[in-house]
């Protein structure tokens, strides 16, 4: 048994006292910045505008025609967005794990392009290609009315494949080759195959992805604000009551309508996950696949046919903020990032420190939580796992909402936040607690014990065993982690949306209220920029995990 691990025993050892800040400090802002907001969200939606205290809210919510309308299109859209991502995005994952097509790594790029941007860059791209004023009314004449249902499918699509393809290609990759080697001995056709042992294989991993998208779509409002339409969501309409009629009553109701499927669908995705990954043989021999000429050609065709609509669109609004007059007049120039509207880029600049203090701050606060949840007796780890991963099954939108609620009273210390640029990054980071929470866990999990004993054995403590065996071992785990926080933080939308001020914004806000003004060359320059840097990361995030997994070579 290590130091750390007896140090649990002694009751007021400093190595106990160490491990269990470890743990209190992040529960700690957890409580403040997530459990607490979530719980004046809840309360809110009781408060009648008469200052009572019963269910008003909710019934005139059920009784106002356009949000049970919103709430309609909300579970239309999403589910149709969930099917299409579904069919795509396995026969993408499948044409990646189980044929020898062409052209893999520029799959792979494309499906790395939405998730640089914006969700709206998705809305936008479209907009440029097939709007009023789009290239292809332009050069044909063809009026496509891709503003509503179809025009925010398209877009949705776009933006969730990704998750799609990733969970599939992974779920493929669980499979056992030798239940191949095995069908072909007694005799069973390809298409056999497929139908009785790559689908049953695959289905808690098409259930996993199929809620992910689900979630992904429902909560979603930066496609819905731009190409939306007439079309009415959920995510539109929460913004519509809080930011244009302040009914911050009915307002939080439309939250709890959007949090409850998105809990739901978590839940379920959550077992989906653990049946299809838990279950995976550590033994199990990966499918090598074989050459097939007329299935190489098919899937070469039909995936670089999808991925590439998705560069077309993403690499439109990076063309079109070059062009003089989108599509009027095709010269190229650079006034339309001379920006001086919507802050400028004092938004963009506010944007990387708070990625920066977001993934600064949320990764000690993780490192030092999984280092102390692996630590602390079991059943004290169960309470903290279960807490640390509930922010996941919490819509953005409603996050966002929720700090409001709790930091908007002059009443309570915690006011001096309001507005602040500190809580639009503790919003950041605690949107995406989980992710990171799980990952860093992943990587704690993984480190030798025998490094810690042997630092033990040497005399060392905990801090010593923090020091000098777990940190070097985690350490392209803690990058990864801080590039995510990052990257996910720069391209936020939804959750940041009702927490910016005139003198406080972010970038993808900024690019929304840009198109909102018509400015949407700008808004495209913007995007631009956005997707720079956070490529840009992305680079160099590979180059110091392959530089730090050198150095432990």
């Amino acid at each position: 048994m290590s130091a750390t691990a007896s140090a649990t025993h002694a009751p007021w050892s400093l190595d106990r006292v160490l491990l269990w800040t470890c743990v209190a400090i992040p529960m700690a802002g957890l409580a403040l910045f997530f459990l607490f907001p979530l719980a004046t969200v809840a309360w809110r939606s009781l408060v009648e505008k008469d200052g009572g205290i019963g269910l008003g809210n909710y019934a005139e919510v059920f009784a106002t025609r356009g949000i049970l309308t919103a709430t309609a299109n909300s579970l239309t859209m999403s589910t149709a967005t969930t099917v299409v991502s579904l069919l795509l995005g396995f026969a993408i994952a499948y044409g990646l794990d189980r044929s020898r097509m062409r052209g893999k790594a520029y799959v792979k790029l494309a499906l790395v392009l939405p998730l640089l941007a914006p969700s709206l860059v998705q809305g936008l791209g479209l907009i440029f290609i097939l709007g009023r004023n789009g290239l292809v009314h332009r050069w044909t004449g063809w009026e496509f009315d891709i503003y509503g249902f179809w025009g925010l499918l398209i877009s949705n699509v776009f933006y969730a494949l990704p998750q799609a393809v990733l969970i599939l290609q992974a779920a493929l990759r669980n499979t056992d080759a030798r239940y191949y080697d095995a069908a072909e001995v007694m005799g069973a056709s390809s298409t056999r195959q497929f139908f009785d042992i790559t689908l049953p294989n695959c289905k808690f991993g098409l259930l996993s992805a199929a809620f992910v998208v689900f979630v992904i779509t429902i909560t979603d409002f930066g496609n819905a604000a731009v190409i939306g339409g007439n079309y009415k969501v959920l995510a539109t309409e929460i913004y519509s009551q809080v930011s244009g009629q302040m009914n911050f009553g009915m307002g939080s109701v439309v939250g709890i309508l959007l949090l409850l499927p998105s809990l739901i669908s978590v839940q379920i995705e959550r077992v989906a996950s653990q049946r299809q990954f838990g279950a995976a043989s550590p033994s199990g021999l990966r499918v090598t696949p074989q050459p097939a000429r007329g299935r190489d050609r098919a899937f070469t065709a039909g995936v670089l046919l999808c991925t590439s609509a998705i560069v077309a669109t993403v690499g439109t609004v990076v063309f079109a903020s070059f062009m003089r007059l989108w599509p009027y007049r095709m010269e190229w120039t650079l006034k339309h990032y001379d920006i001086t509207v919507s802050g400028g880029y004092a938004p963009l600049w506010t944007s990387l420190y708070l990625s920066l203090a977001a993934a600064s701050g949320g990764v000690l606060l993780l490192f030092f939580l999984t280092f102390g949840v692996c630590r602390i007796p079991r059943a004290w780890a169960k309470l903290v796992y279960l807490v640390s991963v509930l922010p996941v099954g919490v819509p953005g939108l409603v996050l966002g909402l929720s700090y409001i609620f709790a930091f908007n009273s002059p009443a309570t210390p915690l006011y001096a936040l309001y507005g602040s640029a500190a809580l639009i990054a503790l919003c950041n980071f605690y949107h995406y607690h989980t992710q990171g929470f799980l990952t860093m866990m992943t990587g704690m999990r993984a480190v030798p014990q025998a490094l810690e004993e042997a630092v033990s054995c040497l005399g060392g403590g905990t801090w010593q065993v923090l020091r000098d065996a777990v940190l070097p071992q985690i350490a392209p785990t803690v990058l990864g982690v801080f590039f995510f926080l990052f990257m996910r933080s720069m391209v936020t939308l939804s959750a940041v949306i009702f927490l910016v001020t005139p003198s406080v914004s972010v970038a993808p806000v900024s690019v929304l209220r840009l198109d909102e003004a018509g400015f949407v060359s700008q808004a495209a320059a913007y995007s631009t920029l956005i997707m720079l840097v956070v490529g840009g990361s992305l680079l160099a995030m590979r180059a110091l995990i392959a530089l730090a997994a050198r150095r432990r070579k």
